[in-house]
């Protein structure tokens, strides 16, 4: 046998290394958000017109929108929902995978720390979203209200410049505070808890990790995410949707609320809350797991 020949079969065949997977791009989860939003805008319409204007039931509020505004007023302050989700969206999935990375967190880390991991980011999504949360909530409810208190705007983009011009630009901050603590109690309690739930349900061994585990973990999360962030949610609506004069703050807010309606109010539209978290939930993870799919494919990793 040839020298060559021998120290080729002497040495040992060369492993590839397995191929690093880049990680994906940052505005996933904002388009997968607004893809969900957009289906499930109907009840959260009615959720918003049932905190600030005082719409009796979720059944009697959809049916006086469909009465005064036909179907297609169903789909009021669309605009306004999609600049929502391509801010406080993009924002706060980047800022929980970032804020996961920073704690050394994974999906199967402790619930206390997949919730820290939540509340950062809530806090920075609910800063930076903030003018589109508040477009959002305007448009929503713009049509509830009698026609000499509507604002008009046009669209989410009018609206801004609308409010900044005849405002000022401290209203893009208005209602920053219970916006900002809503979304630190939203991120921490569905985010984290849907990580949560799913790594404790892989544990019983009687789910694997498909389309069955995602609905029932982000309807458990779903559950908790609409009871935890209600009380917030009602006062930021609330705030949000006055204008001039009509401002308060939280706590003149707060205090006026409970002396008129007791503290149930806090609770008010929590049914259709629970109704569209829970669908926007699973369509949020679905789709996202949908377009990673996508990316993966057309860098060749499938």
């Amino acid at each position: 046998m040839s020298k060559p020949v021998e120290e080729a079969i002497a040495q040992p065949t060369a492993v590839a290394a397995p191929k690093k997977k880049q990680p994906y791009p940052f505005w996933l989860g904002g388009v997968a958000a607004t893809i969900a939003a957009s289906i499930t805008h109907p009840l959260d319409l009615t959720k918003v017109r049932m905190q600030a204007t005082g719409d009796k039931g979720m059944i009697n509020s959809l049916r006086k929108t469909v009465r005064t505004a036909g179907v297609r007023g169903l789909f009021d302050g669309i605009t306004g929902t999609w600049l929502r989700q391509m801010t406080y969206s993009i924002c706060r999935f980047w800022a929980y995978d970032e804020s996961k990375k920073l704690l050394g967190a994974t999906e199967k880390s402790p619930a206390w720390e997949l919730a820290l991991a939540g509340c950062m980011a809530g806090g920075i999504a609910g800063f930076v979203g903030n003018p589109g949360e508040i477009m959002m909530v305007r448009l929503q409810g713009d049509f509830a209200k009698p026609p000499e208190k509507r604002l008009n705007y046009k669209n989410s983009i009018d609206g801004l410049i609308r409010m900044v011009r005849e405002e000022g630009w401290s209203s893009l901050s208005r209602g920053v505070g219970p916006n900002v603590f809503r979304a630190v109690l939203m991120n921490a309690s569905q985010l984290a808890s849907y990580d949560f739930f799913k790594a404790e349900l892989l544990k019983t061994g009687a789910f694997d990790d498909n389309i069955y585990l995602h609905t029932t973990a982000s309807f458990a999360a779903g559950t908790v995410a609409t009871t935890v962030c209600s009380p917030a949610d009602v006062i930021k609506s609330r705030i949000m949707t006055a204008s001039g004069g009509e401002s308060k703050s939280a706590m003149q807010m707060l205090r006026t609320s409970f002396k008129n309606e007791g503290a149930m109010f806090m609770f008010k539209g929590w049914v259709p809350a629970w109704m569209r978290l829970q669908p926007t939930t699973m369509l949020i993870f679905i789709t996202l797991e949908q377009l990673k799919r996508l990316v993966d494919y057309t860098r060749g990793d499938l």
